[in-house]
């Protein structure tokens, strides 16, 4: 987090934990989605933040769940167990990738649109209610707050996740439209290939990119991704959350790279940047 988010952060931190869940959510109007994140440990203490914002939204989801480790039952913090309600919920996995927060939705609700977010941000108020107006404009497709445009150089060599620039204008292959998850991504039903829940191969292929893993889903369906038009100021970061994240070892070490080359090998896809 950059120093001058610092005081940002800290002020809808206050603005959002005094007050109540009741005023949080009354008399609102209710969308017909699913929105899903995980957690881990570390971030326990602070993902009420996370749920505060989905419930200050000017429109309400369905249901809001959040996936945790199944080691963590009995050991939800008050500040978040007190959150439960007929909105929000608590489940549980027997395993801890980020992997979880779509899989296990697209399992339960299979025939629900999902919209995922991470458990370290704090979402405007607007968030839900513009990703759902693109969605209506777009029933059929993926559609993301935040994407990146996947780079191949001339020779059709991948090139380093640091190359691979934010997509505001469009890729020059549209195929390449990579969502990312941090901003918060919509996936209507049956938009993901049916492997989508194989964890054996997505732990081996793409065990730190679950955005990566999801993409290559996404193409070997046929669905196509697309940037939100309308998509407004990023969310705002929870000061404190940083401490561990996959976001910076993958980029610093280029994982993402390496994970990508490791998904279109085995599903033998090659790919160029003109579509």
């Amino acid at each position: 987090m950059k120093v001058k988010e610092i005081p940002v952060s800290l002020f809808h931190q206050a603005n959002l934990t005094w007050q109540s869940k009741k005023k949080l959510t009354s008399n609102k109007k209710r969308v017909p989605v699913i929105v899903s994140l995980a957690s881990i440990p570390s971030r326990l203490n602070i993902v009420h933040l996370t749920v505060r914002s989905l419930f200050n939204q000017d429109v309400l989801p369905e249901k809001i769940v959040l996936w945790l480790h199944e080691d963590l039952k009995g050991k939800i913090p008050k500040k978040l167990n007190d959150l439960v309600g007929e909105l929000f919920m608590i489940e549980f996995t027997d395993y801890f990738s980020s992997h979880r927060k779509l899989v296990e939705p697209l399992n339960h609700y299979p025939e629900k649109t999902i919209i995922t977010c991470d458990d370290d941000m704090m979402y405007r108020k607007n968030w839900l209610s513009k990703l759902y107006e693109v969605h209506q404009k777009h029933p059929n497709k993926i559609i993301a707050n935040q994407t990146r445009c996947i780079t191949y150089n001339e020779k059709g060599e991948l090139l380093p996740y640091k190359s691979w620039k934010p997509n505001r204008l469009g890729c020059e292959n549209s195929r390449m439209t990579l969502p990312i998850g941090a901003g918060g991504t919509l996936y209507p039903p049956n938009t993901m290939d049916k492997r989508v829940f194989d964890r054996d191969l997505f732990l081996k292929l793409a065990p730190n990119a679950d955005d990566l893993w999801f993409k290559i889903m996404g193409l070997l369906k046929g669905t196509t991704s697309i940037q939100a038009y309308n998509s407004d100021k990023e969310p705002i970061p929870i000061w404190g959350s940083q401490k561990q994240s996959l976001k910076s070892t993958n980029i610093k070490e280029d994982k993402n790279r390496t994970q990508w080359s490791a998904l279109t090998d085995h599903f033998q896809l090659k790919f160029k940047n003109i579509d």
